[in-house]
C-alpha cells in the first residue's frame, strides 16, 4: 500500500507541467453513447422508410368503390302562357340524372303583371315586352356560367288555342313575337308552342305524381327508389279548358284519349281529355250568353247564379267575342252596347242553367262524361288544382263547410247562392272582384265532377284539393320539364375512390402508431443530445 501511494506520489510530484489542449478529448463513455446513438438512428430511418412503404402497399391494395362526384346543377325555364296570365317557373336538376330523367326541383318562380299572351292581339310588341320582368329575374336566379346551357320553353295553353281558332294570322304573330324576344336572352331558346290539350293534361299529371313521390323516392340508404306506389289522377281547371287524366286498366276505346308517357325508367299509359271553353272564365261567358239568348238579346238580363239585388254592366262584345260563344253570337249585333245584369241568387235556378252547358244525350262509345267524350269509370286518388282549389278554398272560407263528399258540395253551393254580395264580402273581403261568380262556379263544378265524370259518394272523398306541394306550384309546367329533361344531356360525372369506413379506421390507427413512433423517436433523440452537451468538460 505506501509503495502504491509513493508511486503515485512520486507521479504527481515529478511529472512535468505541461500546457492543457483547447479541446480534451472525450470520456470513453461519451464516446461510446455517441456511437450507439448513431447505429439507432441507422436502424430507425429505415424502419421508418419500411413502415412508409407497408402503408402506402395498404393503400395500394385496400379494397375501393368508385363514388360519382356531386354533379352541378343543370336548369331550365317554362313559361306558362295561359288564357289569363303568363307565369315563369325555373326548375333545376342535378346533371346525375335517373334512368335518363333529371331530379327536377322549383328553384323560383314570377307571375306576369297584366293578361295572358292571348290579350296582346292587335297590340304590337305588347306579347313580348310583357315576359321581360320575368325574363330579367332568371338572369339574376341562374347562375352566369350556366346561361347558355339553360333551355327556355314557351308554352301556350287554351288562351291561345282559342286565339288560333279564330285569328290564326294574328297567333302566329304573338308566337313568333315571343320566341324573338326569348332568343334575345342569353339563354337556349328550345321553343315557343302552344300545347294540345292532351298534353296539357299529361303534363299537369306528371307534375302530381313527382311531387308525390310516385315515380321515386329517395330513400334512407341513401338512394332513388321506386316506391312502386299507384299513380294519383289529375283535376285541372284552367281559365278557359278543364282537362281529366288518370291511369286506367279499362281499354281507351278512343285512341285520341290515350297517352303514353316514358318516366325514371317507367312506362305509363294514360286517359287524358281537355274539354276546351270549360274553363272558369269560359264558362261564366257560356252561361251569360245562354241567360241573355234566353232573355231575347235585351240590353237587361237577370242572373240567378249572381247574388240577390247585385248589378253588373258590361259591353255586349266580352260576352260574345269569344270563340266559345260563336253558336250564341247574334248576326248583328253592337259589342260596344252595354248590358246590365241583376242578380236574383236561385240556387235551382242556377243550376237548370249552368246543366245546360253540358250535353250527356249523345255516345258513341260504351260510356262517356259528356259531349260525347270516351271515359272509362273514375277509380283511384285524384288531385283538384287551380280553380278547382280556388273554389274549394273560398266555399270552406265562406260557408265553414270543407267539401268532401258530392252531399257537402251541394250543401256548401247552397249557401253561397243564398248569400249576399255583402255576406261574402264579410267573409272573404280580398276576393272582392270574383265574388258575384263563386255560385255559378260552385254548381258549374258540381255538374262536371258528379254527373261529368261521374264521381260518387265512394269516389269523391278521395279528391283532394290542392294549390302547391311544398314549395312548387302544381301545374302542367313541372311535368313539362321533366319530360323536357329526359331527352337533355347529362354531364359528364368525376369518379372518386372512396374507402371503406374498416379500412379507414385500420389506416387512422397506424398512422396513429406512426406519429408516435415518429415523435417519440425525436423526443428522445433530442433529450440524448442534450445530456451529451452536458457531459463535454
Amino acid at each position: 500500500a505506501r509503495a502504491g501511494v509513493s508511486s503515485f506520489h512520486w507521479f504527481t510530484s515529478y511529472s512535468p507541467v505541461l500546457p492543457l489542449p483547447a479541446t480534451l478529448p472525450l470520456p470513453r463513455s461519451h464516446t461510446t453513447s455517441a456511437h450507439m446513438g448513431k447505429q439507432q438512428c441507422q436502424i430507425i430511418a429505415p424502419v421508418a422508410l419500411l413502415l412508409l412503404g407497408i402503408l402506402g402497399i395498404l393503400l395500394l391494395a385496400i379494397p375501393t368503390d368508385d363514388l360519382k362526384a356531386p354533379p352541378d346543377y343543370m336548369y331550365g325555364i317554362v313559361l306558362d302562357a295561359g288564357s289569363s296570365h303568363t307565369a315563369m317557373y325555373i326548375y333545376k336538376w342535378p346533371a346525375d340524372k335517373q334512368n335518363g330523367t333529371g331530379v327536377v326541383t322549383q328553384h323560383s318562380e314570377c307571375h306576369v303583371d297584366g293578361g295572358g299572351i292571348s290579350s296582346y292581339a292587335g297590340i304590337q310588341g305588347g306579347a313580348g315586352q310583357s315576359l321581360e320582368v320575368c325574363l330579367n329575374q332568371a338572369m339574376k336566379d341562374i347562375p352566369k356560367a350556366r346561361h347558355r346551357l339553360t333551355p327556355v320553353h314557351l308554352g301556350a295553353t287554351a288562351g291561345m288555342r282559342l286565339l288560333e281558332m279564330s285569328n290564326p294570322s294574328e297567333t302566329e304573330r304573338i308566337m313568333e313575337e315571343v320566341g324573338q324576344k326569348m332568343k334575345s336572352y342569353p339563354f337556349h331558346f328550345r321553343g315557343a308552342a302552344i300545347l294540345t290539350g292532351q298534353d296539357e293534361g299529361a303534363y299537369g299529371w306528371v307534375t302530381v305524381n313527382y311531387l308525390l313521390e310516385n315515380f321515386i323516392k329517395y330513400g334512407l340508404v341513401g338512394r332513388w327508389l321506386s316506391p312502386g306506389r299507384a299513380t294519383v289522377g289529375a283535376l285541372d281547371f284552367g281559365g278557359a279548358s278543364t282537362q281529366i287524366t288518370f291511369q286506367t286498366k279499362d281499354k281507351v276505346e278512343n285512341e285520341e284519349n290515350s297517352k303514353m308517357l316514358r318516366l325514371y325508367g317507367q312506362e305509363y299509359t294514360l286517359y287524358t281529355h281537355s274539354f276546351l271553353c270549360y274553363g272558369r272564365d269560359q264558362v261564366l261567358r257560356r252561361l251569360l250568353a245562354h241567360l241573355v239568348e234566353a232573355q231575347g238579346y235585351g240590353n237587361d238580363v237577370t242572373h240567378p247564379c249572381y247574388p240577390q239585388g247585385h248589378s253588373v254592366t258590361m259591353t255586349m262584345g266580352r260576352i260574345f267575342d269569344s270563340p266559345c260563344n260563336k253558336e250564341k253570337k247574334p248576326k248583328s249585333y253592337n259589342p260596344d252596347a252595354p248590358l246590365t245584369i241583376l242578380g236574383t241568387g236561385n240556387y235551382q235556378h242556377c243550376q237548370g242553367n249552368v246543366s245546360q252547358l253540358f250535353s250527356f244525350t249523345s255516345c258513341s262509345f260504351s260510356k262517356c262524361s259528356f259531349d260525347g267524350v270516351f271515359q272509362p269509370t273514375v277509380s283511384g286518388n285524384f288531385m283538384a288544382f287551380s280553380a278547382f282549389f280556388y273554389t274549394h278554398l273560398f266555399l270552406q272560407r265562406a260557408t265553414g263547410i270543407t267539401v268532401t263528399s258530392p252531399t257537402l258540395l251541394e250543401k256548401a253551393a247552397r249557401s253561397v247562392c243564398n248569400m249576399t254580395f255583402e255576406e261574402m264580402l264579410e267573409k272573404a273581403p280580398d276576393q272582392k272582384k270574383r265574388l258575384q261568380d263563386y255560385c255559378g262556379i260552385s254548381i258549374f263544378i258540381q255538374n262536371l265532377l258528379l254527373t261529368g265524370y261521374r264521381f260518387d259518394d265512394l269516389s269523391f272523398p278521395h279528391i283532394s284539393f290542392q294549390k302547391k306541394a311544398g314549395d312548387t306550384s302544381i301545374g302542367w309546367a313541372l311535368g313539362y320539364m321533366l319530360s323536357l329533361s329526359s331527352h337533355l344531356p347529362g354531364e359528364s360525372l368525376e369518379l372518386r375512390k372512396a374507402i371503406r369506413p374498416e379500412a379507414w379506421i385500420g389506416l387512422l390507427f397506424l398512422f396513429a402508431v406512426l406519429l408516435v413512433v415518429v415523435l417519440g423517436y425525436l423526443l428522445g433523440n433530442t433529450l440524448r443530445g442534450k445530456k451529451g452537451s452536458n457531459n463535454v468538460i
